[in-house]
């Protein structure tokens, strides 16, 4: 029952509530982007989303234009020159994800849950297994239960893991335990820095190809890449 009616229903309630409190903050930071760099305010991306479906998630601009085609592609790293002096503060509070409070209200995504990975990485969904299939199951989230156990030093295979185990165990008390296990991780920056290789596509290979070091920074994002913003 919670997971096909209440949580949705709390979605809808919270994402109102937090768009109608904090839209005129949102408008200053749309203002200091544009000020701080040139560019869209609002950075757009594909992800997968429930039942395998893609969609557009939103974020706040943290990177200059273009960033994708440039220095490391879509890997971000420590101290990259490619995010934006007002970008560096939305990405270490997570102010950047603010905006997907209109995702929630489309229905793209949820406040918890695993959050959505992109089309092309870690891999295309053609190549999930249909076990790892299971994490489409639920609506993607802004924070996931992966996120509160590791997130940028979670190798994918086993982030899939968790998203998995979080669709198996869905409930209200799970949910609040990772709303206040996010707030204390945004309070204190824990887990924000790419800390090993963010791909290993075949779990039993022990080391990954140094290639795919670094964690794609979305968000500020746990699984994105650089330009995941």
């Amino acid at each position: 029952m919670y997971g096909r009616f209440f949580k949705r229903f709390f979605d809808i309630f919270f994402a109102t509530l937090i768009l109608l409190v904090a839209w005129p903050f949102m408008l200053i930071i749309a203002l200091l982007i544009k000020i701080d760099s040139k560019g869209p305010v609002v950075f757009k991306q594909k992800r997968i989303g429930l039942g395998g479906k893609v969609f557009e998630i939103y974020k706040f601009r943290t990177m200059c234009v273009g960033a994708e085609g440039t220095g490391s592609g879509v890997y971000s790293g420590k101290g990259d020159a490619r995010v934006t002096r007002i970008g560096k503060i939305l990405r270490a509070t997570s102010l950047d994800e603010i905006i997907q409070v209109i995702n929630i209200l489309k229905g793209d995504m949820s406040f918890i849950g695993p959050r959505p990975p992109l089309t092309y990485h870690p891999w295309p969904i053609e190549e999930y297994t249909e076990e790892q299939k299971r994490m489409f199951c639920v609506r993607p989230g802004i924070t996931g239960w992966a996120q509160v156990n590791g997130r940028k030093g979670v190798e994918w295979n086993k982030r899939i893991e968790l998203n998995v185990w979080y669709v198996d165990n869905l409930s209200l008390p799970l949910d609040v335990k990772i709303l206040f296990l996010t707030v204390f991780k945004v309070f204190t920056n824990a887990d924000n820095e790419n800390t090993g290789a963010t791909v290993v596509k075949e779990p039993a290979v022990a080391v990954a190809d140094t290639a795919s070091a670094g964690e794609p920074s979305a968000e500020s994002d746990d699984e994105a890449l650089a330009v995941t913003e």
